[in-house]
């Protein structure tokens, strides 16, 4: 990750480290539960999880294997998740502050990697992925969850630069056919793969990074004056007096081609 991209990041979780801690979309949703399902995780295992954020992800996993290292980038939100650990009882989690994207450790150190709704801030997802291939275990498996992008082009840059005026450190959603092209050619098979729809309130989505007004009102006016593939895409909608939204999301199992 480019030294602008880690304080942009920095800049924008570190301030709402909490906010992600408390998130719901985060602590819960459908993609949380399918990606310990699919990573079959067992009790010897030492695992990886990128990124962690508010730590949801680190602490599924680690109900199950023996050991998880968590690696984040941003101090508060790795002081943030640690916390929220320590309170649910969890004492299997080593949290690293340390660039995702290019990993620390050594060579086939790793049982399994997770990643959930983190890649889309990296500059080089490709090479972000090779990285998670060079220190899983021969044998290893990868389990990852991201939010995708349409695969119309127009529509495409149109939801990005929607996430990008929400929140600066955000770099791409991809189309899942991309997103899958990066995994296999990073070295992995594709073992399984789940879309999902995931329905957003708005007014939240944009108090998780403390969005100022006028911002709001710009990201309201792009939300219904989106057309075609992008309008269907976002799909808004009016519940209950509440604006609703909904973002794509892939959980993507795979495992190590043999060598």
């Amino acid at each position: 990750m480019s030294q602008p991209q880690q304080d942009l990041v920095q800049r924008q979780f570190g301030a709402n480290a909490e906010r992600y801690v408390q998130s719901a979309v985060h602590a819960q949703g459908h993609s949380l539960a399918l990606m310990v399902e699919m990573a079959a995780p067992r009790r010897d295992w030492l695992a990886l999880d990128v990124a962690p954020g508010g730590g949801h992800s680190a602490l599924a996993i680690a109900a199950h294997v023996q050991t998880v290292f968590a690696i984040d980038i941003t101090a508060n939100m790795l002081r943030a998740a640690r916390r929220y650990a320590r309170h649910v009882g969890q004492s299997n989690i080593v949290w690293v502050q340390g660039d995702g994207g290019q990993q620390p450790f050594a060579a086939d150190t790793f049982d399994l990697i997770t990643c959930r709704v983190a890649l889309h801030h990296f500059v080089d997802a490709a090479a972000a992925l090779r990285q998670w291939a060079r220190v899983l275990k021969p044998s290893g498996r990868l389990v990852l969850v991201d939010n995708v992008g349409a695969e119309d082009a127009a529509a495409e840059a149109y939801v990005n630069q929607f996430e990008q005026l929400r929140d600066p450190s955000h770099v791409w959603m991809h189309p899942l056919p991309r997103l899958l092209s990066y995994v296999r050619r990073a070295g992995f098979e594709i073992a399984r793969v789940e879309r999902l729809l995931k329905p957003m309130k708005f007014v939240p989505w944009m108090e998780r990074m403390q969005v100022d007004v006028p911002t709001q009102e710009q990201l309201t006016a792009m939300l219904w004056d989106s057309t075609g593939p992008a309008r269907r895409f976002l799909n808004p909608q009016i519940v209950a007096s509440e604006t609703t939204f909904s973002l794509h999301e892939a959980v993507i199992a795979a495992r190590l081609r043999p060598a």
